[in-house]
């Protein structure tokens, strides 16, 4: 299953959202996480799917490689769909001795479960198609407003990337200590709830140790390169607005109105 994340990684390539300039981008992934909260109708909601898919599509991402991405949330997703199907009052549609499913407890779990699920794939979408370096010179830049109020918008801007840039990291690290640790006889599937947690103590301290150590040569390979923070340092790419991304904003605005006005239609 840990395979299955890719959050955090980049997939470089050539296509229109690619070229697109990563402070649109991050507007644009603000915007469609708006769009998915005011729906409030499950099929207000089949305006972020059909966008998703049609960002996907022009991405080059393949949807199998998304798919196979929310596999570690869909137990979470079923666990906040059963307790809304059962635990919302309201229209009733089956009822067995006790349990009661209500039209509304139904609708509510539809709704939430297409929005979280949209929720993590169109923020994926960013970090596929942005670069680690034109993600923090985007926040930075977004956040430069901030510096009048001696906040320190490039450290944050860089520590922010640096964690999303080291899940996939992290998670690759914690494949490989499992892996070794069932070569030598740990047993982590079997046995109750407490001989489970005990089992995790021989993962996470090695985890923590190589976490620590990546972050040692990390700032060590930062020294040896000058690095001094955001003061005086130049960019080798300026950041510009171009067409596609007014486009792109044009196309956001667009849908959010036509959300708006099926949760009018359909009250």
């Amino acid at each position: 299953m840990l395979k299955d994340i890719t959050i955090g990684q980049f997939f470089p390539g050539d296509s229109f959202i690619h070229k697109m300039d990563p402070r649109m981008k991050i507007i644009a992934t603000l915007l469609y996480i708006i769009m998915l909260f005011v729906a409030s109708h499950p099929l207000s909601l089949i305006v972020g799917i059909l966008l998703l898919v049609l960002l996907y599509q022009v991405s080059g991402i393949p949807l199998k490689m998304v798919t196979k991405s929310l596999k570690p949330v869909v137990p979470v997703i079923l666990f906040t769909s059963v307790l809304n199907i059962f635990f919302v009052s309201g229209e009733a549609l089956f009822k067995f001795f006790f349990i009661t499913i209500t039209k509304e407890g139904l609708t509510l779990a539809i709704l939430m479960s297409l929005r979280i699920l949209c929720l993590i794939a169109g923020s994926s979408l960013l970090t596929y198609t942005t670069s680690p370096i034109e993600l923090t010179d985007a926040i930075e830049r977004l956040l430069n407003p901030l510096k009048k109020f001696k906040v320190p918008v490039h450290e944050l801007s860089m520590m922010m990337t640096i964690a999303l840039r080291f899940i996939p990291t992290l998670i690759e690290e914690t494949d490989k200590i499992i892996n070794a640790q069932k070569a030598r006889g740990a047993d982590m599937e079997s046995g109750g709830l407490m001989q489970r947690a005990k089992a995790l103590v021989p993962i996470l301290i090695p985890l923590f140790v190589s976490s620590f150590r990546r972050a040692d040569e990390l700032a060590m390979a930062m020294e040896c390169r000058c690095y001094r923070g955001g003061d005086g340092r130049t960019r080798m790419k300026q950041l510009k607005y171009g067409h596609r991304d007014w486009i792109a904003l044009a196309v956001m605005v667009l849908c959010i109105a036509a959300v708006l006005l099926l949760n009018h239609i359909l009250g």
